[in-house]
């Protein structure tokens, strides 16, 4: 019973998981899409990295200003509205978006729509972070993880290729379709049923009570807060993402339609490795193969950097994606399985504030070092830096490298 797949299980649990994977294929569509498009817009009207690096920046304050509320949110009301609501949110900021855009208005008038954006996004981290627990067993959360990261990346990599090409014939219309698709996400997740006795949650202490006592929990659980810290660090310096409409449009010269397959390339390697890890989920080793997907993130990013051909950069992202899967799938898997389920919703908004600092608090410091040392130094040195965070993290929490079994 326990080997049958999550998708063939008669009954709610077959409904419930497939719900919860359209909505979030959906989302996970709809803000790669606007991904490619705004940062296209925003670099092709100012050729600006600074300007590239503050769109991450407006996107990524919500996240921490929100962090005492998000995660609470999360435990103390209906997961599935709240995310179902942090859906429409996103429609409505990209909405908002084509606006402005539309407008001709001054870049900096974004700013707004982008921390509404970031404010969805800072509800809907942790209810849906929380929620798929609540869905699947114990014993098959791992390959649920594992099918949720498989959707998230098949997403990601139609979503840029399409968002790119449609970019180009459509312009700004883009942005709508990404709204319609947002929306799309919210009857889907708000149709999950929820499970008997989820709506019942023991009595919390009063240090639990405090919103932040996520915080906590994570500061005294080292193996968690090692996972958690160690992709914030890596994935701040070396991510190069931010730095691709740059590469597409000054290096590469591939137009919007590069920049979309550019974008594309690391969730195509990333579903590969995905539906490894669904049919074989990570049972042992877990900690030692984190390090060392990193550190090959890390390689990548340094070859991308230094690579002038479209097909070299095309296979070092796709690289780059395949090893931050398995440091996602690793991460995610181990901190709800170590979570107590009225925690879950709070521990999930610290770790998808050091998600979003890691992406868009690092789209932020790829800008501003792009600014300073240019595009190809900022990535070089992103790759490099990342690298000696692996090894200085592999000493630092040697129970996050020694940690062995995952799941059931």
């Amino acid at each position: 019973m326990h080997d049958r797949s999550l998708l063939t299980r008669p009954g709610s649990a077959r409904r419930n998981v497939l719900l919860f994977l359209i909505g979030r294929g959906l989302v996970a569509f709809a803000s790669q899409m606007l991904a490619v498009a705004l940062g296209w817009q925003v670099y092709a009207s100012t050729g600006s990295a600074l300007t590239l690096g503050f769109v991450g920046l407006a996107q990524f304050l919500p996240l921490l200003v929100l962090l005492r509320w998000s995660g609470a949110v999360a435990d103390h009301f209906d997961r599935r509205k709240v995310a179902s609501f942090a859906a429409l949110g996103q429609a409505a900021a990209s909405l908002a978006i084509f606006a402005v855009a539309a407008k001709g208005a001054p870049v900096w008038m974004l700013y707004p729509a982008l921390f509404a954006l970031g404010s969805a996004r800072a509800f809907a981290g942790p209810a849906n972070s929380a929620l798929l627990p609540e869905i699947v067993d114990t014993e098959t959360f791992p390959r649920a993880v594992a099918m949720s990261t498989t959707v998230f990346q098949m997403a990601t990599i139609a979503g840029p290729a399409l968002g790119g090409l449609l970019f180009a014939a459509f312009g700004l219309k883009i942005f709508p379709f990404c709204a319609a698709l947002a929306l799309g996400a919210a009857p889907a997740v708000w149709a999950i049923r929820r499970p008997e006795g989820a709506g019942t949650r023991p009595e919390l202490d009063p240090a639990q009570r405090d919103a932040l006592a996520g915080l906590r929990y994570i500061w005294s659980n080292k193996v968690v807060l090692g996972a958690i810290s160690l992709d914030l660090f890596a994935v701040l310096f070396g991510g190069a993402t931010a730095l691709l409409p740059i590469f597409a449009h000054d290096i590469l010269h591939v137009g919007p339609q590069g920049l979309g397959i550019l974008r594309a390339a690391p969730a195509a390697g990333a579903v590969v490795v995905s539906l490894v890890l669904t049919t074989f989920p990570l049972r042992r080793g877990a900690g030692r193969k984190m390090f060392v997907a990193v550190a090959g993130y890390a390689l990548a990013t340094v070859v991308f950097a230094l690579s002038t051909s479209f097909q070299l950069s095309l296979a070092a992202m796709a690289a780059l994606g395949a090893f931050d899967v398995v440091s996602m799938v690793v991460r995610q898997t181990l901190i709800q399985l170590a979570t107590p389920n009225e925690m879950r919703g709070r521990v999930s908004a610290v770790n998808f504030v050091f998600i979003g600092a890691s992406n868009q608090l690092g789209e932020f410091e790829s800008g501003v070092a792009a600014a300073i040392i240019g595009p190809v130094g900022a990535a070089l040195f992103g790759g490099c830096a990342a690298l000696v965070v692996a090894a200085v993290w592999a000493a630092m929490f040697p129970q996050l490298r020694k940690a062995d079994a995952i799941g059931g």
